[in-house]
């Protein structure tokens, strides 16, 4: 399968739980989803991370809703990578995560190995239709649990070797837990030897600092108004190009 993302700097804009009365510019329509991914890619984005919600900005993976979100943003932003979630955000179960990907067969699309795991059967059953289907699997890992997992279905061969991409989160939505650099290490040494493509996000206001590290390591990075609102001292970010913007120019500050 070929690679359909680059996974550089990809936006999420959203997020599953954060809402507009959180931050006005935060994307809820499939408008919004497209304004705010013409902005971001205007800054640098190379892909963007989509949830949609249902008409009380609830988190949802009705493919209706995702069909209608990728349509306005490959008309506005054209070129950039669109990745979906399947993230569950505590309301939906691994066959309803499935369900999403078989009716959508997206592009590419994010899977939280822990919440697989839930159900070993409907996992075997995802990543096989993922292959299928020429899907690009991204790989969510919060834990060295979540990592032991994955390798192991790799060696099993129920993930498959294209099935390669990682996304290692830093800190916590709920209860909220800042990110720290420092996180990454353990992490990043669970993968060591294993030549996977790594990401990284980070909550909370050290997002950017955390990701800065990690592009310096080589990694791709994602960020946000699903895992930050807000810069190192707090102040709210205008909207998601402004932190892809603040981002970027702290990047180039450290490899100038």
């Amino acid at each position: 399968m070929s690679e359909v993302l680059d996974y550089s700097l990809m936006v999420a804009p959203n997020g599953a739980r954060r809402t507009s009365a959180e931050h006005p510019s935060l994307p809820v329509t499939a408008a919004d989803l497209a304004r705010t991914a013409r902005a971001c890619q205007s800054e640098g984005a190379t892909a963007i991370h989509v949830h949609v919600r249902d008409n009380q900005e609830r988190h949802s993976l009705d493919a209706g809703r995702y069909r209608e979100a990728i349509a306005a943003i490959a008309e506005y932003a054209p070129g950039l990578g669109v990745q979906i979630t399947t993230e569950s955000a505590g309301l939906y179960q691994p066959a309803e995560q499935l369900a999403c990907l078989t009716r959508l067969r997206p592009w590419a699309a994010s899977i939280a190995v822990r919440e697989m795991a839930a159900e070993p059967s409907i996992a075997k059953t995802t990543y096989a239709f993922a292959h299928e289907a020429s899907i690009e699997v991204q790989h969510i890992v919060y834990t060295p649990g979540c990592i032991s997992q994955l390798l192991a279905w790799r060696e099993a061969g129920l993930v498959r070797p294209e099935q390669c991409r990682v996304l290692v989160v830093l800190g916590q939505y709920a209860p909220p837990r800042d990110a720290a650099p420092a996180d990454l290490d353990p992490l990043a040494l669970g993968f060591k030897g294993h030549g996977l493509p790594l990401s990284v996000c980070a909550f909370g206001r050290n997002e950017h600092l955390c990701l800065r590290d990690a592009a310096a390591r080589g990694y791709g990075v994602r960020l946000g108004f699903e895992n930050s609102v807000c810069d190192a001292q707090g102040v709210p970010h205008r909207d998601n190009a402004a932190s892809v913007r603040a981002y970027r120019k702290q990047l180039s500050a450290v490899v100038l």
